[in-house]
């Protein structure tokens, strides 16, 4: 297929646009398309977590821990399909505790992959398992003792995720604490999404890798401040 230069610029235009009243404001701009972008622009300056508590190993065998992406609620507030992160959030955590189970948030610096977020996470957890949420919306469930990408539920087409599936995102994690047999989110799939969204993608995934700061690893997050 024949790539629209032309077209790319549009849509990269109205995506920093849409970003920039999102919340994700680059700081400078560019109208040679998404490439000059990537290497020349920074969304937002990289935020200083200067006293923050690095997030330390759980024993409560109750526990799931959350492991929310770089830029989660501070650079950017919606996932890629508009849902406010805190609702989001607020939502998996509900599905956690009406299993009777607890969670526990922290903020991954160190990684913007889903799945690395996710079991790092797990890793963290006093029960082994963990959930990866990155702030466009990705969201895995993972194991402590399972490869990378040998997860226990990947959810990667976040545009068409909507609340009540991160909720039970939030169930499902609660279950394989419990050792339940646990029933795989049925997911609406769309083989269209991944173009529509491609653009808008990229500069979320640009916006959270640039907020990474390997030396703080995990810190402890209760929110937006």
């Amino acid at each position: 297929m024949e790539v629209n230069e032309q077209l790319i610029q549009a849509i990269t235009k109205a995506v920093v646009e849409q970003l920039q009243r999102g919340g994700a404001q680059p700081t400078t701009t560019s109208s040679s398309g998404p490439q000059s972008l990537a290497g020349k622009t920074r969304m937002r300056p990289k935020r200083s977590y200067e006293g923050a508590v690095r997030a330390k190993q759980g024993t409560d065998p109750k526990e799931v821990v959350i492991g929310v992406g770089a830029a989660f609620q501070t650079e950017i507030t919606k996932t890629i399909g508009g849902i406010p992160l805190d609702e989001v959030l607020r939502n998996v955590k509900a599905g956690i505790e009406e299993e009777g189970m607890v969670s526990r948030v922290v903020k991954v610096l160190d990684t913007s992959d889903v799945g690395f977020m996710a079991l790092q996470a797990a890793k963290l957890s006093g029960s082994g398992i963990g959930i990866g949420i990155q702030s466009k919306g990705t969201t895995v469930i993972h194991q402590k003792d399972l490869y990378p990408l040998t997860n226990l539920e990947l959810f990667p087409q976040a545009p068409l995720m909507d609340l009540e599936t991160y909720r039970k995102i939030g169930r499902n994690a609660a279950k394989y604490v419990k050792g339940e047999k646990v029933t795989p989110i049925e997911c609406t799939n769309d083989p269209m999404v991944r173009a529509k969204f491609q653009v808008k993608a990229a500069l979320m995934h640009i916006i959270e890798t640039e907020q990474l700061d390997p030396d703080k690893g995990m810190i402890v997050w209760e929110g937006a401040k």
